[in-house]
């Protein structure tokens, strides 16, 4: 490793659509970005999924709030909104580029979980990812490719907490009139208390 590269700051790269954030989602950014070599950790929210339907997906700069007011000033991580701005529909390769183009000086890497890596050969130009980015993965997948597992630029966490929540049981109780404190940060909570967002998607 040369010098100019041991100085670089190493920042992983949390993909998601967050619709909405959940506290399983700060749990496990925050686990990457503290135990770990890893200086901070952003997380990207990611525009309208082509393939998902768009009546269950809050508007982008919505969930990005969200995101913003579960951080709150937690100085490790980070809400990032890069992916609006780029051509669409969203490839990961392509914001790792534009990235590393912008910002030469940190080191990124991928965050994802097992579910993700097991399906990374249907991802564009996945070769070029493995080859090029390091992959953090946070639950080790039950079937994947021995290839993919074995890379020597993927490293697995295997006690990382992992918790039962998901956007859509979020989104399910909101929609219903039912309570998600505990299931979401107390800034999101009360956010989510105050608006109409989520009850009528």
């Amino acid at each position: 490793m040369a010098h100019g590269e041991q100085l670089m700051s190493k920042i992983g790269l949390f993909f998601g659509s967050f619709n909405p954030v959940h506290v399983g989602h700060l749990i496990i950014a925050n686990y990457m970005a503290t135990r770990t070599d890893l200086r901070e950790v952003w997380l990207v929210v990611s525009p309208h999924n082509p393939l998902k339907p768009r009546r269950t997906l809050a508007r982008d700069y919505d969930r990005l709030h969200l995101v913003q007011l579960a951080i709150g000033d937690n100085l490790h991580l980070r809400a990032s909104d890069v992916e609006f701005g780029l051509p669409q529909p969203s490839y990961t390769i392509h914001t790792l580029a534009y990235l590393r183009e912008r910002q030469p000086d940190k080191q990124w890497v991928l965050i994802m979980g097992g579910d993700n890596l097991a399906t990374l050969h249907k991802w564009k130009n996945y070769e070029q990812i493995l080859s090029d980015f390091e992959i953090y993965v946070y639950n080790r997948p039950t079937h994947t490719d021995p290839e993919l597992a074995d890379h020597p630029g993927v490293r697995f966490f295997d006690d990382v907490p992992l918790m039962h929540i998901s956007s859509t049981y979020v989104r399910e109780c909101l929609r219903q009139g039912l309570s998600v404190q505990y299931l979401v940060p107390d800034a999101v909570f009360h956010y989510l208390n105050e608006s109409n967002l989520y009850r009528h998607l």
